[in-house]
């Protein structure tokens, strides 16, 4: 039996074409990302208000943005494809950064407010790990070679199960994560979870180079676009730790929540004839 053109163009892909080291900043960069969105999450849940809105806001950038994302574009650094450049379209590269931080913004605020019961957690979940997905294979869509891409259904189903029993265990740790070593601990795992997403669906992917494979690109190359990345991500980074570091924990917040009240019950009772 002969075959079939794409598995034979599976030879001439790399998802590691410069050694372990996309892989290993991709897993730090996730872990980093995760660990930032799980103390925000701390802190949001102690909070009201406009207060409880910029701490889920920061953990949807966190995750989303360099939790995910970054650790899919940092993954991407290592691929290549014998026989053709690869570019990527700029719109699309950043749309799915949009869709990132978006849909795990819209599941931190589903399981943020109101009781979270697991059927909001699941479905919450779920959402999540589809829009995560999406994002994934957006951010695929977006690279432009001269070559024509198939994809492996049974792996492609399986990122997508991947990502949304990673997505509704990352929600799961939002609500119920507390202490450094905990959220070190879930930061860790989450980022596993995060990057075996991502490389099963790099791993769904067959790429058939056309003849030659010198056509003209449209599109930025990867590098190109890193450079600059690197830096406003650093920047907000930084932020995003400087943030949380100088602001009360969970504990500290519900502590100071607890004296407001009895001060307030204190002078109540007195304010009684």
């Amino acid at each position: 039996m002969a075959a079939h053109p794409f598995r034979m163009a599976m030879n001439h892909v790399h998802h590691f074409s410069v050694g372990a080291i996309t892989p290993v900043l991709a897993y730090l960069l996730s872990t980093l990302g995760c660990a930032l969105g799980l103390l925000s999450m701390q802190r949001a849940r102690a909070q009201h208000g406009w207060s409880k809105r910029l701490w889920l806001a920061l953990g949807a950038v966190s995750i989303g943005g360099t939790g995910i994302w970054v650790m899919h574009f940092v993954g991407m650094l290592g691929f290549a494809v014998d026989g053709t450049e690869i570019r990527y379209d700029l719109f699309r590269t950043l749309l799915s950064l949009v869709v990132a931080i978006g849909i795990v913004g819209l599941g931190l605020s589903a399981v943020g407010y109101g009781k979270a019961t697991w059927p909001r957690l699941i479905g919450a979940g779920t959402i999540t790990g589809i829009g995560v997905a999406a994002m994934h294979y957006l951010g695929i869509s977006a690279m432009h070679m001269n070559a024509q891409v198939g994809y492996d259904t049974l792996l492609v189903v399986a990122s997508i199960v991947i990502a949304v029993v990673a997505a509704t265990a990352a929600l799961w740790a939002t609500l119920n994560v507390r202490g450094i070593a905990a959220t070190i601990g879930a930061a860790l795992i989450m980022g596993i979870a995060v990057s075996g997403m991502h490389y099963t669906g790099m791993a769904a992917m067959a790429v058939e180079v056309f003849g030659g494979g010198s056509g003209q690109l449209t599109g930025i190359e990867a590098y190109s676009f890193f450079g600059p990345l690197a830096m406003v991500l650093g920047v907000l980074t930084a932020v995003s730790l400087l943030t949380v570091g100088i602001s009360s924990s969970e504990k500290e917040i519900e502590e100071d929540l607890w004296a407001e009240q009895q001060l307030e019950k204190l002078l109540g009772d007195r304010a009684k004839p």
